[in-house]
Protein backbone atom coordinates (compact mmCIF):
# COMPACT_ATOMS: atom_id res chain seq x y z
CA UNK A 1 0.00 0.00 0.00
CA UNK A 2 1.29 3.49 -0.83
CA UNK A 3 2.15 5.74 1.61
CA UNK A 4 0.14 8.92 2.05
CA UNK A 5 1.96 12.18 1.52
CA UNK A 6 0.02 15.57 1.90
CA UNK A 7 0.17 19.41 3.25
CA UNK A 8 -1.09 17.66 6.73
CA UNK A 9 1.35 14.96 6.89
CA UNK A 10 2.42 11.76 6.30
CA UNK A 11 0.13 8.59 6.78
CA UNK A 12 1.03 4.35 5.85
CA UNK A 13 1.16 1.00 6.53
CA UNK A 14 4.14 0.48 8.80
CA UNK A 15 6.39 -2.46 6.80
CA UNK A 16 3.93 -1.59 3.72
CA UNK A 17 4.56 1.98 2.15
CA UNK A 18 5.97 3.25 5.82
CA UNK A 19 9.53 2.90 7.04
CA UNK A 20 11.93 4.40 9.01
CA UNK A 21 14.46 5.55 6.42
CA UNK A 22 11.20 8.03 4.99
CA UNK A 23 10.37 8.65 8.58
CA UNK A 24 13.93 9.76 9.32
CA UNK A 25 13.84 12.04 6.03
CA UNK A 26 10.67 13.31 6.72
CA UNK A 27 11.90 14.87 10.39
CA UNK A 28 15.11 16.25 9.01
CA UNK A 29 13.10 18.53 6.53
CA UNK A 30 11.38 19.57 9.18
CA UNK A 31 14.19 20.12 11.38
CA UNK A 32 15.68 22.13 8.81
CA UNK A 33 12.72 24.28 8.08
CA UNK A 34 12.71 24.66 11.93
CA UNK A 35 16.63 25.92 11.76
CA UNK A 36 17.63 23.78 14.43
CA UNK A 37 15.48 25.34 16.50
CA UNK A 38 13.31 23.61 19.34
CA UNK A 39 10.52 20.51 18.33
CA UNK A 40 7.89 19.03 20.04
CA UNK A 41 7.87 15.55 19.95
CA UNK A 42 4.71 13.44 21.14
CA UNK A 43 3.03 10.19 20.30
CA UNK A 44 -0.37 7.91 20.51
CA UNK A 45 -0.07 4.48 21.89
CA UNK A 46 0.41 2.58 18.53
CA UNK A 47 2.95 -0.10 19.03
CA UNK A 48 4.86 1.01 16.03
CA UNK A 49 5.29 4.15 17.97
CA UNK A 50 8.84 3.62 19.55
CA UNK A 51 10.11 2.86 16.21
CA UNK A 52 8.95 5.65 14.01
CA UNK A 53 10.18 7.68 17.04
CA UNK A 54 13.49 6.63 17.11
CA UNK A 55 13.71 7.50 13.18
CA UNK A 56 12.23 11.00 13.64
CA UNK A 57 14.62 11.64 16.61
CA UNK A 58 17.81 10.68 14.02
CA UNK A 59 16.44 13.26 11.28
CA UNK A 60 15.60 15.95 14.16
CA UNK A 61 18.72 15.22 15.94
CA UNK A 62 20.81 15.19 12.73
CA UNK A 63 19.57 18.26 11.82
CA UNK A 64 20.64 20.34 15.20
CA UNK A 65 16.69 20.32 16.91
CA UNK A 66 16.45 20.15 20.50
CA UNK A 67 13.95 18.36 20.81
CA UNK A 68 11.38 18.51 23.49
CA UNK A 69 9.78 14.61 24.32
CA UNK A 70 6.37 14.37 25.77
CA UNK A 71 6.62 10.85 24.80
CA UNK A 72 2.42 9.54 24.70
CA UNK A 73 -0.16 12.22 24.46
CA UNK A 74 -2.73 13.65 22.28
CA UNK A 75 -2.59 15.99 18.96
CA UNK A 76 -3.71 18.84 20.83
CA UNK A 77 -1.20 18.42 23.89
CA UNK A 78 1.13 18.95 21.42
CA UNK A 79 -0.33 21.82 19.56
CA UNK A 80 -0.05 23.69 22.64
CA UNK A 81 3.21 22.66 24.02
CA UNK A 82 4.27 24.12 21.08
CA UNK A 83 3.14 27.87 21.70
CA UNK A 84 3.79 26.84 25.45
CA UNK A 85 7.22 26.79 25.08
CA UNK A 86 7.41 29.25 21.89
CA UNK A 87 9.15 25.82 19.93
CA UNK A 88 9.75 26.19 16.36
CA UNK A 89 7.76 23.39 15.38
CA UNK A 90 6.05 20.27 16.60
CA UNK A 91 5.59 16.99 15.56
CA UNK A 92 2.57 13.96 16.17
CA UNK A 93 3.29 10.36 15.84
CA UNK A 94 -0.16 9.45 14.61
CA UNK A 95 -1.99 7.60 12.03
CA UNK A 96 -5.28 9.43 13.55
CA UNK A 97 -8.27 6.84 13.38
CA UNK A 98 -6.48 4.72 11.10
CA UNK A 99 -6.00 0.81 12.16
CA UNK A 100 -3.28 -0.56 14.05
CA UNK A 101 -0.88 -1.22 11.32
CA UNK A 102 -1.22 2.31 10.27
CA UNK A 103 0.77 5.16 11.91
CA UNK A 104 2.33 8.80 10.50
CA UNK A 105 3.53 11.79 11.41
CA UNK A 106 1.67 15.45 11.91
CA UNK A 107 3.77 18.58 12.21
CA UNK A 108 2.84 21.66 13.80
CA UNK A 109 4.11 25.33 13.19
CA UNK A 110 4.79 27.52 15.09
CA UNK A 111 1.75 28.74 15.98
CA UNK A 112 0.69 25.10 17.07
CA UNK A 113 -1.37 24.75 14.63
CA UNK A 114 -1.27 22.26 11.40
CA UNK A 115 1.12 23.22 8.73
CA UNK A 116 -1.03 25.51 6.09
CA UNK A 117 -0.78 24.85 2.44
CA UNK A 118 2.09 26.68 1.57
CA UNK A 119 4.04 25.62 4.16
CA UNK A 120 3.02 21.60 3.68
CA UNK A 121 4.07 22.05 -0.27
CA UNK A 122 7.34 23.78 1.03
CA UNK A 123 8.30 20.35 3.34
CA UNK A 124 6.99 18.35 0.55
CA UNK A 125 9.58 19.94 -1.78
CA UNK A 126 12.47 19.97 0.66
CA UNK A 127 11.58 16.21 1.42
CA UNK A 128 11.98 15.66 -2.40
CA UNK A 129 14.82 17.72 -3.28
CA UNK A 130 16.83 15.77 0.26
CA UNK A 131 18.36 19.04 0.37
CA UNK A 132 18.74 18.80 4.42
CA UNK A 133 20.83 20.88 6.40
CA UNK A 134 22.75 18.38 8.06
CA UNK A 135 25.34 19.23 11.35
CA UNK A 136 28.63 18.22 11.55
CA UNK A 137 29.22 16.22 14.98
CA UNK A 138 29.89 19.48 17.35
CA UNK A 139 26.32 20.70 16.05
CA UNK A 140 23.96 17.70 16.87
CA UNK A 141 20.82 18.43 18.52
CA UNK A 142 19.53 17.55 21.89
CA UNK A 143 16.78 15.71 23.44
CA UNK A 144 15.08 16.43 27.12
CA UNK A 145 12.13 14.62 28.26
CA UNK A 146 8.70 16.60 29.73
CA UNK A 147 7.67 15.32 33.18
CA UNK A 148 4.26 16.83 33.01
CA UNK A 149 3.13 17.13 29.35
CA UNK A 150 -0.33 17.65 30.22
CA UNK A 151 -0.14 20.35 32.59
CA UNK A 152 -0.31 23.13 30.48
CA UNK A 153 -2.96 22.14 28.11
CA UNK A 154 -5.31 21.15 31.10
CA UNK A 155 -4.36 24.63 32.56
CA UNK A 156 -5.75 26.30 29.30
CA UNK A 157 -8.91 24.14 29.08
CA UNK A 158 -9.61 25.25 32.89
CA UNK A 159 -9.47 28.84 32.39
CA UNK A 160 -12.70 28.33 29.60
CA UNK A 161 -15.26 27.37 32.03
CA UNK A 162 -16.09 27.72 35.84
CA UNK A 163 -14.67 24.44 36.97
CA UNK A 164 -15.99 24.89 40.56
CA UNK A 165 -19.74 25.19 38.91
CA UNK A 166 -19.28 22.18 36.96
CA UNK A 167 -17.13 20.69 39.93
CA UNK A 168 -20.77 21.11 42.25
CA UNK A 169 -22.53 18.87 39.82
CA UNK A 170 -20.53 15.49 40.38
CA UNK A 171 -20.68 14.95 36.89
CA UNK A 172 -20.83 10.21 35.87
CA UNK A 173 -18.93 10.01 32.96
CA UNK A 174 -17.87 6.64 31.18
CA UNK A 175 -14.85 7.69 29.28
CA UNK A 176 -13.85 5.46 26.11
CA UNK A 177 -10.19 6.05 25.56
CA UNK A 178 -9.73 3.09 23.37
CA UNK A 179 -6.30 2.22 24.27
CA UNK A 180 -5.66 5.62 22.96
CA UNK A 181 -3.21 8.02 23.91
CA UNK A 182 -6.21 9.69 25.57
CA UNK A 183 -5.92 7.72 28.41
CA UNK A 184 -2.73 9.57 29.65
CA UNK A 185 -4.33 12.69 30.76
CA UNK A 186 -8.18 12.75 29.96
CA UNK A 187 -9.21 11.01 33.39
CA UNK A 188 -6.97 13.51 35.18
CA UNK A 189 -8.62 16.69 33.26
CA UNK A 190 -12.09 14.94 34.24
CA UNK A 191 -11.42 14.30 37.85
CA UNK A 192 -9.89 17.78 38.04
CA UNK A 193 -13.11 18.80 36.92
CA UNK A 194 -14.95 16.81 39.78
CA UNK A 195 -16.89 14.43 37.81
CA UNK A 196 -17.16 10.31 38.60
CA UNK A 197 -14.84 8.55 35.61
CA UNK A 198 -15.15 5.54 34.14
CA UNK A 199 -12.32 4.60 32.00
CA UNK A 200 -12.65 1.70 28.96
CA UNK A 201 -9.48 0.89 27.23
CA UNK A 202 -7.21 2.92 30.53
CA UNK A 203 -4.06 1.53 29.11
CA UNK A 204 -2.12 4.44 25.82
CA UNK A 205 -0.93 1.11 24.24
CA UNK A 206 -2.20 1.24 20.97
CA UNK A 207 -3.81 -2.16 21.18
CA UNK A 208 -7.52 -0.95 20.23
CA UNK A 209 -10.67 -2.79 21.72
CA UNK A 210 -13.15 -1.77 18.79
CA UNK A 211 -12.58 -0.34 15.74
CA UNK A 212 -10.86 3.22 16.34
CA UNK A 213 -12.96 5.30 14.22
CA UNK A 214 -15.54 6.62 16.86
CA UNK A 215 -18.64 6.34 14.80
CA UNK A 216 -21.93 4.37 16.02
CA UNK A 217 -21.44 0.97 15.28
CA UNK A 218 -17.98 1.12 16.87
CA UNK A 219 -19.17 2.24 20.58
CA UNK A 220 -21.86 0.27 21.63
CA UNK A 221 -19.82 -0.93 24.21
CA UNK A 222 -19.58 2.54 25.33
CA UNK A 223 -23.56 2.81 24.93
CA UNK A 224 -23.87 0.02 26.96
CA UNK A 225 -21.57 1.38 30.00
CA UNK A 226 -23.14 4.35 29.99
CA UNK A 227 -26.64 2.95 30.98
CA UNK A 228 -25.29 0.32 33.13
CA UNK A 229 -22.91 3.01 35.10
CA UNK A 230 -26.49 5.55 35.09
CA UNK A 231 -23.54 7.99 33.92
CA UNK A 232 -24.85 11.54 32.74
CA UNK A 233 -22.84 11.17 29.87
CA UNK A 234 -20.19 9.01 28.01
CA UNK A 235 -17.21 10.24 25.70
CA UNK A 236 -15.24 8.43 23.26
CA UNK A 237 -11.71 9.69 21.49
CA UNK A 238 -10.19 8.71 18.47
CA UNK A 239 -6.75 7.53 18.70
CA UNK A 240 -4.76 10.66 19.02
CA UNK A 241 -7.78 12.46 21.07
CA UNK A 242 -8.66 15.28 18.48
CA UNK A 243 -11.76 13.76 18.01
CA UNK A 244 -14.90 13.57 20.29
CA UNK A 245 -18.41 11.30 20.08
CA UNK A 246 -20.88 11.90 22.14
CA UNK A 247 -23.18 9.23 24.22
CA UNK A 248 -25.97 10.76 26.19
CA UNK A 249 -27.53 9.56 29.28
CA UNK A 250 -29.75 7.48 27.89
CA UNK A 251 -27.16 5.39 26.31
CA UNK A 252 -27.70 7.40 22.85
CA UNK A 253 -25.14 7.66 20.12
CA UNK A 254 -25.38 11.31 19.52
CA UNK A 255 -22.58 11.67 17.03
CA UNK A 256 -19.86 13.45 16.19
CA UNK A 257 -22.05 16.15 14.48
CA UNK A 258 -23.56 17.39 17.58
CA UNK A 259 -19.86 17.40 19.35
CA UNK A 260 -19.49 20.37 17.63
CA UNK A 261 -22.87 21.52 17.40
CA UNK A 262 -23.42 21.39 21.53
CA UNK A 263 -19.94 23.37 21.71
CA UNK A 264 -21.03 25.79 19.40
CA UNK A 265 -24.21 26.54 21.14
CA UNK A 266 -22.56 26.83 24.75
CA UNK A 267 -19.39 29.11 23.38
CA UNK A 268 -22.11 31.65 21.11
CA UNK A 269 -24.35 32.20 23.76
CA UNK A 270 -21.63 33.90 25.96
CA UNK A 271 -19.00 35.49 23.06
CA UNK A 272 -20.11 36.87 19.60
CA UNK A 273 -18.06 36.15 16.53
CA UNK A 274 -17.47 34.64 13.32
CA UNK A 275 -17.98 30.70 13.48
CA UNK A 276 -16.16 28.36 10.95
CA UNK A 277 -16.80 24.44 9.66
CA UNK A 278 -15.93 22.84 6.68
CA UNK A 279 -18.29 21.81 3.62
CA UNK A 280 -18.61 18.22 4.89
CA UNK A 281 -20.00 19.01 8.71
CA UNK A 282 -23.86 19.37 9.32
CA UNK A 283 -26.12 22.17 8.94
CA UNK A 284 -27.47 22.18 12.17
CA UNK A 285 -24.28 24.45 12.94
CA UNK A 286 -25.09 27.44 10.34
CA UNK A 287 -28.70 27.19 12.12
CA UNK A 288 -26.93 27.70 15.38
CA UNK A 289 -24.59 30.25 15.03
CA UNK A 290 -28.09 32.39 13.33
CA UNK A 291 -29.93 31.40 16.79
CA UNK A 292 -27.11 33.36 18.33
CA UNK A 293 -26.42 36.22 15.62
CA UNK A 294 -23.14 35.35 14.73
CA UNK A 295 -21.56 34.92 11.58
CA UNK A 296 -21.38 31.40 9.86
CA UNK A 297 -18.33 30.79 7.68
CA UNK A 298 -17.39 27.42 5.75
CA UNK A 299 -14.36 26.40 4.37
CA UNK A 300 -12.75 23.25 2.79
CA UNK A 301 -12.21 20.27 4.03
CA UNK A 302 -9.28 19.96 6.94
CA UNK A 303 -7.69 21.41 9.72
CA UNK A 304 -5.35 23.40 7.83
CA UNK A 305 -8.70 25.11 5.86
CA UNK A 306 -10.34 25.37 8.75
CA UNK A 307 -7.63 27.29 10.87
CA UNK A 308 -6.45 29.07 7.74
CA UNK A 309 -10.71 30.54 7.69
CA UNK A 310 -10.85 31.10 11.02
CA UNK A 311 -7.46 33.75 11.28
CA UNK A 312 -8.76 35.16 8.25
CA UNK A 313 -12.60 36.18 9.97
CA UNK A 314 -11.21 36.32 13.23
CA UNK A 315 -13.19 33.34 14.38
CA UNK A 316 -14.68 32.43 18.01
CA UNK A 317 -14.67 28.75 17.37
CA UNK A 318 -14.61 26.69 14.63
CA UNK A 319 -14.15 22.88 13.88
CA UNK A 320 -15.12 20.10 12.02
CA UNK A 321 -18.27 17.51 11.76
CA UNK A 322 -16.12 14.33 12.58
CA UNK A 323 -15.90 15.51 16.76
CA UNK A 324 -13.29 18.22 15.64
CA UNK A 325 -13.56 21.48 17.96
CA UNK A 326 -11.02 23.94 17.32
CA UNK A 327 -10.70 26.97 20.21
CA UNK A 328 -8.37 29.57 19.30
CA UNK A 329 -7.84 30.22 23.47
CA UNK A 330 -5.94 26.90 23.50
CA UNK A 331 -5.11 26.43 20.23
CA UNK A 332 -5.74 26.42 16.62
CA UNK A 333 -5.95 22.44 16.70
CA UNK A 334 -8.95 19.71 17.00
CA UNK A 335 -9.29 19.37 20.98
CA UNK A 336 -11.55 16.91 22.70
CA UNK A 337 -10.66 18.12 25.81
CA UNK A 338 -12.21 21.62 24.68
CA UNK A 339 -15.30 19.77 23.93
CA UNK A 340 -15.92 17.43 27.20
CA UNK A 341 -15.38 20.63 29.05
CA UNK A 342 -17.95 22.86 26.97
CA UNK A 343 -20.56 19.91 27.01
CA UNK A 344 -20.12 19.24 30.90
CA UNK A 345 -20.03 23.83 31.34
CA UNK A 346 -23.41 23.41 29.23
CA UNK A 347 -24.53 21.12 31.29
CA UNK A 348 -24.55 22.85 34.13
CA UNK A 349 -26.10 26.23 32.24
CA UNK A 350 -28.97 24.77 31.13
CA UNK A 351 -29.69 22.35 34.21
CA UNK A 352 -31.27 19.21 32.68
CA UNK A 353 -30.07 16.32 30.36
CA UNK A 354 -27.59 16.14 27.68
CA UNK A 355 -30.52 14.02 26.02
CA UNK A 356 -32.56 17.13 26.48
CA UNK A 357 -30.50 19.42 25.28
CA UNK A 358 -29.44 17.71 21.76
CA UNK A 359 -32.79 17.11 21.32
CA UNK A 360 -33.50 20.98 21.57
CA UNK A 361 -31.05 21.26 18.44
CA UNK A 362 -32.33 21.76 14.85
CA UNK A 363 -33.02 18.13 13.56
CA UNK A 364 -30.81 16.65 10.91
CA UNK A 365 -29.54 13.44 9.75
CA UNK A 366 -26.37 12.95 8.30
CA UNK A 367 -25.13 10.04 6.49
CA UNK A 368 -21.73 9.05 5.45
CA UNK A 369 -20.25 6.52 3.28
CA UNK A 370 -17.25 5.56 1.33
CA UNK A 371 -15.18 3.23 -1.00
CA UNK A 372 -12.36 2.71 -1.97
CA UNK A 373 -11.18 5.54 -5.58
CA UNK A 374 -7.87 6.08 -6.89
CA UNK A 375 -7.80 9.85 -6.93
CA UNK A 376 -7.42 10.30 -10.53
CA UNK A 377 -11.19 8.66 -10.35
CA UNK A 378 -12.54 11.56 -8.36
CA UNK A 379 -13.33 14.17 -10.98
CA UNK A 380 -15.38 11.71 -13.29
CA UNK A 381 -17.80 10.76 -9.56
CA UNK A 382 -18.47 14.77 -9.33
CA UNK A 383 -19.24 15.19 -12.95
CA UNK A 384 -21.38 12.24 -12.17
CA UNK A 385 -23.13 13.94 -10.03
CA UNK A 386 -23.63 17.39 -11.13
CA UNK A 387 -25.26 15.67 -13.82
CA UNK A 388 -27.75 13.71 -12.42
CA UNK A 389 -28.37 16.38 -9.62
CA UNK A 390 -28.76 19.44 -11.89
CA UNK A 391 -31.55 20.94 -9.48
CA UNK A 392 -29.25 21.84 -7.08
CA UNK A 393 -26.92 24.57 -6.27
CA UNK A 394 -23.44 22.95 -6.75
CA UNK A 395 -20.44 23.83 -5.08
CA UNK A 396 -16.22 23.09 -6.11
CA UNK A 397 -13.30 23.19 -5.47
CA UNK A 398 -13.42 20.80 -2.52
CA UNK A 399 -14.61 17.76 -4.60
CA UNK A 400 -18.26 18.88 -4.83
CA UNK A 401 -21.10 19.88 -2.86
CA UNK A 402 -25.08 19.55 -4.06
CA UNK A 403 -27.50 22.20 -2.13
CA UNK A 404 -31.19 21.85 -1.94
CA UNK A 405 -33.37 24.35 0.23
CA UNK A 406 -33.47 21.20 2.42
CA UNK A 407 -30.76 18.73 2.20
CA UNK A 408 -27.42 18.27 0.79
CA UNK A 409 -25.18 16.16 -0.63
CA UNK A 410 -21.06 15.90 -0.87
CA UNK A 411 -18.67 13.58 -2.86
CA UNK A 412 -15.05 14.23 -1.78
CA UNK A 413 -11.57 12.67 -1.44
CA UNK A 414 -9.89 11.89 1.58
CA UNK A 415 -6.53 13.57 2.24
CA UNK A 416 -5.94 11.12 4.58
CA UNK A 417 -7.18 7.72 3.06
CA UNK A 418 -7.14 6.65 -0.48
CA UNK A 419 -10.53 6.60 -0.67
CA UNK A 420 -14.14 8.67 -1.75
CA UNK A 421 -16.18 10.07 0.91
CA UNK A 422 -20.17 10.48 -0.05
CA UNK A 423 -21.92 12.77 2.66
CA UNK A 424 -25.73 13.62 2.36
CA UNK A 425 -27.74 15.27 5.18
CA UNK A 426 -31.85 16.23 5.44
CA UNK A 427 -34.05 16.77 7.93
CA UNK A 428 -35.73 13.43 7.63
CA UNK A 429 -33.33 10.31 7.84
CA UNK A 430 -35.10 8.25 5.65
CA UNK A 431 -34.48 11.07 3.14
CA UNK A 432 -30.57 11.78 3.92
CA UNK A 433 -30.12 7.57 3.63
CA UNK A 434 -31.62 7.85 0.06
CA UNK A 435 -29.54 10.41 -1.14
CA UNK A 436 -26.73 9.18 0.05
CA UNK A 437 -27.36 5.63 -1.38
CA UNK A 438 -28.32 6.93 -4.66
CA UNK A 439 -24.88 9.12 -4.69
CA UNK A 440 -23.09 5.97 -3.98
CA UNK A 441 -24.33 4.19 -7.03
CA UNK A 442 -23.85 6.90 -9.29
CA UNK A 443 -20.23 7.00 -7.84
CA UNK A 444 -19.42 3.30 -8.29
CA UNK A 445 -20.80 3.21 -11.65
CA UNK A 446 -18.62 6.47 -12.72
CA UNK A 447 -15.92 5.07 -11.08
CA UNK A 448 -16.02 1.57 -11.99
Amino acid sequence: MPRILSISGLRGVMGDGLDPEFCCRFAAALGTMAEGGTVVLSRDGRSTGPVVKHAVLAGLLSTGCRVVDADIATTPTCGVLVTHLNAAAGLQITASHNPIPWNGLKPFSPAGSVFDAATGQKLIALLESGDFNYRPWDGLGTVETLDDPAGPHIDRVLKLVDPDAIRDRKFKVVLDCNRGSGAVATPRLLETLGCEVTVLGGTPDGQFEHVPEPIEQNLTGLCEAVVSAGADVGFAQDPDADRLAIVDNTGRYIGEELTLALGADFVLAHRKGAFVVNGSTSRVNEDIASRHGCEFHRSYVGEAHVTAKMKSVDAVLGGEGNGGVIEPQVGYVRDSFVSMAYVLAGLVERGGTLAEWADSLPKYTIVKDKLECPREQVENACAALQSAYSDATPTDGDGLRLDWPDRWVQVRASNTEPILRVIAEAPDQTIAEDLCADAMEKVRAATS
